[in-house]
């Protein structure tokens, strides 16, 4: 009755909910059901947050940090964040120009409630990070694909964006390392992005929340680093889920025009409220304290992605860009498609997918779901033994196809 009476919002009804999530859900309610489940589908370092920095959340606790903050973040952390920008890129922010958020997710969703109107369009490079284009929508906005080359690593080519930028476009994406290829921009793609955002008014919207996992000789390059004369067009999206493994922490950062911000945390104080105290002096340890977890962490990383990579490519018809960050491999299965498995034909990658959970119990995201219907996503934030297993599991799988 309740479904006859009720109606949802349109805007609810024309987005899905988070693929990667509603995936990891099922792989994990499949393990515990007995099931072998092999699980590469989440976005999640497998290292424990570092001691000092649970230790500064539980001492949050035991002194009495359990109330309300202000809304944008505590002033200390705020603080912590220019620090960082400062000694890291040698960026200058005031405290009034960042806002602490409850995860990244949550900083991206307030940044597009703050600065889109109904119709403004978002140009996304694709493959993209699943909740991209809903986030978008869900403002009233546009998401408009620019789709990226396999052959050139997943670089953005400036002509391809030219072609996809039309007189309402508000804001372009930019996510490199990138989830789900692993990508680097190069500095000739970001080069082309500044002339065309400073000669439009674009706002970039930079999400570099993989910053500190690249596997590069050098520095990451970055748009603020090829146009600094962008500070004022530029959002920049981060936080401590990645480099510290604090994903349940839920704590992200935005860095941007104070204008801006101050719009982010009207949103935010009509949402949310503050981010949990606690979290954010645990946050405030990390981004204070020693630096070097996350070389930590990609030592792990680099002989994972070596051998994922390697022996995905040694599969006949499966090809894989080499990522040069972040934590996940995004090899080409469409040379499968059209090929069947007890008379069922594997269409798409989401076939696909679901073929891998169902005959190699191996969990894995659909490149439909980032908008790349020829991939799939693998996480190599698991162990070498699990990444071998899985390797000879999916081998296995794809040699059983007919046709």
């Amino acid at each position: 009755m309740s479904q006859e009476i009720i109606t949802l919002a349109d805007r609810v009804l024309q987005v899905p909910p988070s693929p990667t999530l509603a995936i990891n859900a099922k792989a994990k309610a499949l393990k515990a059901a007995g099931e072998d489940i092999l699980n590469f589908s989440v976005g999640e370092p497998d290292f424990d947050t570092p001691q000092h920095v649970c230790e500064a959340g539980k001492q949050a606790i035991d002194d009495g940090h359990t109330r309300y903050t202000a809304v944008p973040g505590i002033p200390e952390l705020r603080e912590a964040v220019c620090m960082r920008f400062k000694e890291d890129h040698g960026w200058n922010y005031t405290p009034e120009e960042i806002q602490v958020c409850c995860g990244g997710k949550h900083g991206l969703y307030n940044i597009f409630q703050a600065m889109l109107n109904p119709g403004d369009e978002v140009l996304i490079p694709a493959p993209y990070w699943v909740s991209y284009p809903p986030m978008v929508q869900l403002a009233g906005g546009v998401p408009v694909t620019v789709p990226l080359d396999e052959s050139m690593d997943f670089d953005l080519n400036p002509e391809t964006l030219a072609a996809k930028a039309t007189d309402t476009t508000r804001a372009i994406f930019l996510n490199s390392p990138s989830n789900p290829s692993g990508s680097i921009l190069s500095i000739t793609a970001l080069k082309a992005v500044a002339k065309m955002a400073l000669e439009r008014g674009w706002l970039i919207v930079t999400d570099d929340i993989y910053e500190t996992v690249t596997y590069m000789d050098g520095k990451l390059p970055h748009i603020l680093d090829v146009e600094p004369a962008l500070k004022e067009q530029t959002v920049i999206l981060n936080g401590v889920s990645k480099s510290f493994a604090m994903t349940g922490w839920r704590i992200g950062y935005s860095a941007g025009p104070a204008h801006l911000i101050k719009a982010m945390n009207k949103v935010q104080s009509q949402s949310t409220s503050n981010p949990a105290a606690p979290s954010q002096y645990a946050a405030l340890a990390a981004l204070t304290g020693p630096q070097d977890f996350p070389g930590v962490m990609k030592e792990a990383f680099l002989p994972r992605r070596d051998f994922f990579v390697k022996d995905l490519e040694s599969i006949e018809g499966v090809t894989c860009v080499n990522p040069s960050g972040a934590f996940y491999v995004f090899p080409n299965f469409s040379a499968y498609y059209g090929k069947s498995f007890n008379g069922t034909e594997l269409k798409n990658s989401a076939d696909m997918s679901a073929y891998f959970l169902n005959e190699a119990k191996v969990a894995s995201v659909p490149g439909v779901a980032f908008g790349s219907d020829d991939f799939v996503r693998f996480s190599f934030a698991t162990s070498m033994e699990v990444i071998q297993e899985g390797m000879a599991r999916i081998k296995k799988a794809l040699a059983a196809l007919e046709g």
